[in-house]
């Protein structure tokens, strides 16, 4: 054969620059395709056996943080009240917003009003916490503020879910959901993820906050407190003759499994039956907090009779601690219930300093008390706790009342524990507490923090639904490095 009875194609691949140059550029693709392998940026599936879905996993990279308790506060704390010191506020209180909107969420807008309780620098860092807190502002040496939150909803049941998920709209996987489907848990016995409900009732958008959304099922949160332990858990007769039904019902399962192998739903579904039946003796032994020493009970405040929610919701954070204890992986402790004009939450429009002061009283001992205890207990270096709101108040008061409107364009949260970098604060709103300026965080990129901390890449965890590689973050978020130790 010689050169001319080659067709034009062929004698394309004997032309020595058009080889070279077609040679270049398919090294370069099988180069830069190793590349993305090796930093796995094509995207990592979480690898779940269906038999065994708690089973722990491994992260994207060694996290610092083992387990996670988040403190929601249901309703939108004020930030020029807790955490958020702002002179300015104080010297213009009672004169109008210079610039300020006329009309914001819910009516007309009245004058500047000064925070309602005093200031004071603690801690070596010399932070300024109002006095409504007094236990926590004793810990600001151990949390790290973000000053610079925003949301994308002023509205409740939406911005829960945008703090919760990552999106407004129901149906979306839950920030506990994505970390037990990332990485399970240590305790075979007990749920990966609890919810734990305020005395007073479930936030405004319920298991929206910590459901499962498009992920399988087994990885939503399991509701329980310590008034109402799981439902549905005792048997329903003699411990002998549930046993003798149990096996029964695993011998049948296993059959039925063997003769259809690749049927995950069933193995799944068996899984979760065998879990509750362990359940039926690991829950009554970690609710059973009569076994906690006297001196933990009235550290918590949970042996106070004169004070019946405040004990109850101390008595939810000791059973958060016991959770975490024994290898629960997330635990959701929520302090405030569902809408309520501020009387059973934070939602402070009308009467805020009269609701926060009986507010205040049920969260502040517990919660500080329980960051002492897992660091005396030496859990602080492994645990992960989060404090968190859905948004902010305005710095004015609504026209004719003694409360702030909603604001979701500058508010705090804050982080302690593993992985963290303690008495720091980070972020700026400006001079009145209005809106971030400063190193401005969409909830986005706290979101991707907390998974950081975990050994999650927030880039990387996804799960495909409906043709969509999906993630907590959406298509947003960057961890916020100057909080990290």
């Amino acid at each position: 054969m010689t050169f001319s009875d080659l067709s034009p194609n062929g004698s394309q691949l004997l032309d020595r620059r058009r080889f070279l140059t077609e040679s270049a550029t398919a090294l370069g693709s099988i180069a830069l395709l190793e590349l993305l392998n090796q930093q796995q940026s094509l995207g990592a599936s979480v690898q779940v056996d269906p038999e065994k879905p708690f089973a722990a996993r491994s992260g994207h990279y060694g996290g610092k943080a083992k387990n996670v308790i988040v403190v929601f506060c249901a309703g939108a704390v004020s930030q020029l009240e807790t955490w958020d010191y702002k002179p300015e506020l104080i010297r213009l209180d009672g004169k109008p917003m210079p610039g300020g909107p006329a009309v914001t969420f819910q009516g007309p807008a009245g004058n500047l009003a000064r925070p309602q309780y005093r200031f004071r620098q603690h801690g070596q860092s010399g932070k300024w916490v109002s006095d409504m807190i007094p236990h926590l502002a004793e810990l600001t040496d151990d949390l790290a503020f973000v000053h610079s939150l925003t949301s994308t909803s002023n509205t409740h049941g939406p911005a829960e879910n945008f703090l919760s998920t990552g999106f407004q709209l129901d149906g979306f996987p839950s920030l506990g959901a994505w970390v037990s489907y990332a990485l399970g848990t240590e305790n075979q016995n007990l749920p990966a993820y609890v919810a734990i409900p305020d005395p007073r009732g479930v936030p405004q958008n319920g298991a929206n906050n910590w459901g499962a959304g498009f992920l399988p099922a087994a990885f939503q949160g399991v509701m329980m407190s310590s008034r109402e332990p799981i439902r549905h858990l005792r048997g329903a007769g003699p411990a002998g003759r549930d046993t003798a039904a149990r096996d029964w019902l695993r011998r049948m399962n296993g059959r039925h499994l063997e003769q259809n192998p690749g049927d995950s739903k069933l193995a799944a579904r068996i899984a979760s039956y065998e879990l509750a039946a362990r359940m039926q003796l690991s829950v009554p032994e970690v609710t059973a907090l009569d076994d906690e020493p006297a001196h933990v009970l009235k550290a918590y405040g949970a042996d106070d009779t004169t004070q019946p929610l405040r004990a109850a919701f101390a008595k939810n954070c000791i059973l958060a601690r016991r959770l975490v204890e024994r290898g629960v992986r997330f635990v959701q402790l929520f302090n405030g219930a569902y809408a309520s004009g501020g009387e059973l939450n934070w939602d402070g429009h009308n009467k805020l300093k009269q609701q926060y002061d009986r507010h205040a009283a049920i969260l502040d001992q517990p919660v500080a008390a329980l960051i002492k205890d897992l660091k005396q207990r030496g859990m602080l270096e492994d645990t992960l706790v989060v404090w968190c709101t859905e948004f902010g108040r305005m710095p004015f008061f609504q026209k004719g009342s003694q409360g702030r409107d909603h604001n979701p364009n500058g508010f705090t949260c804050w982080l302690a524990g593993a992985g963290v970098k303690a008495g720091v604060s980070h972020g700026l709103t400006d001079e009145l507490g209005r809106a971030a300026v400063q190193d401005v965080h969409p909830l986005y990129d706290f979101n991707a923090t907390i998974l950081h901390l975990l050994g999650l890449d927030h880039e990387r965890l996804t799960f495909k639904h409906n043709g969509i590689e999906r993630r907590l973050t959406n298509v947003e978020g960057h961890v916020i490095g100057d909080v990290l130790a």
